[in-house]
């Protein structure tokens, strides 16, 4: 997937001294990026809506803090890059805003710590963990000016089948997806092959067999336009699980490989649906289950 992608830091820790710091670097210098490809100014832009894993969603607030646009903080755990496109699109299609900015981040150290472990306790990883992708995506939403249309959003429910064990979060999530594919499906009068491709954030290899198996079920199966996009960005890469994960992962894919493909017009419809686990540390120690959602846009040229 690298090819898609912007740019590519060799150093994780972007030369900071904490891993926070590093993701902050992340996602600040995404939205350097996006602001400078369509030549506009902080000033210019209405809101910024941006999420994180971290608590109290600080990379996104310290961003917020740099750029000095009224700041919207959104959390949706993987699937906020989705909610926070969905929020900037109908802002700027109810005449709210003029534009728009959405943009979110993950990084494997601080979502480690965050959730589960230090990662210098090196702690055995089991079969089915997936690996946080180390990341942001930011997108400018506004009326007119890109190639490619947002035409709708499913945004889910939160869907609880009892999981309890956090490094299974692509069968916690899978039903969650299953839900708001079908939704969407359902709402618009489409089939899934209305969509060049229809992706989910990070079920990841095990919860992407089992969101085929759920939609088989409920009459609607996905073809061979389906994928994952846990799967596309770290598949056969050693050391990674099922495959990625966390807030970046579905932002990297759509605003990488999808959006660029679209662009070149490669893809003309695309159906992105991220999917989040709505854990906390606190919660799964307490032996609680793991509330999932997945919320959709929809992509057109």
């Amino acid at each position: 997937m690298a090819r898609w992608f912007d740019e590519v830091v060799p150093d994780d820790m972007f030369g900071e001294r904490t891993a926070e710091k590093a993701e902050r670097r992340f996602m600040g210098d995404a939205v350097k990026i996006v602001l400078k490809q369509a030549a506009v100014q902080p000033q210019q832009v209405d809101y910024f809506i941006a999420g994180d894993l971290l608590n109290q969603i600080v990379t996104a607030s310290f961003v917020a803090e740099d750029l000095g646009i009224p700041f919207i903080g959104v959390y949706g755990a993987c699937s906020t890059s989705v909610q926070g496109l969905a929020l900037a699109s109908a802002l700027v299609d109810a005449g709210l805003a003029n534009l728009a900015l959405a943009a979110t981040s993950s990084h494997y150290q601080t979502a480690e710590r965050q959730f589960r472990y230090p990662i210098e306790l090196n702690i055995q990883r089991k079969s089915t963990s997936q690996y946080t992708a180390t990341g942001a995506g930011a997108v400018l939403v506004g009326q007119s000016g890109g190639k490619v249309k947002i035409t709708e959003a499913t945004l889910g429910r939160v869907i609880d089948m009892g999981v309890k064990d956090p490094n299974q979060m692509g069968p916690a999530m899978a039903p969650a997806a299953a839900d708001t594919i079908f939704n969407h499906l359902a709402d618009t009068g489409r089939d899934p092959g209305f969509y060049d491709v229809i992706i989910t954030g990070d079920l990841g290899s095990v919860g992407s067999e089992i969101l085929l198996e759920l939609m088989q079920r409920r009459g609607v199966p996905l073809g061979g336009n389906y994928a994952d996009g846990g799967v596309l960005l770290f598949g056969g890469v050693r050391g990674t699980g099922v495959g990625g994960s966390g807030c970046a992962c579905s932002a990297l894919i759509t605003e990488g490989f999808v959006w660029k493909r679209m662009c070149n017009g490669e893809i003309g419809r695309a159906l992105i649906v991220a999917t989040g686990a709505l854990l906390s540390p606190l919660t799964w120690q307490q032996g609680e289950s793991v509330p999932c959602i997945a919320n959709a846009v929809a992509l057109q040229l």
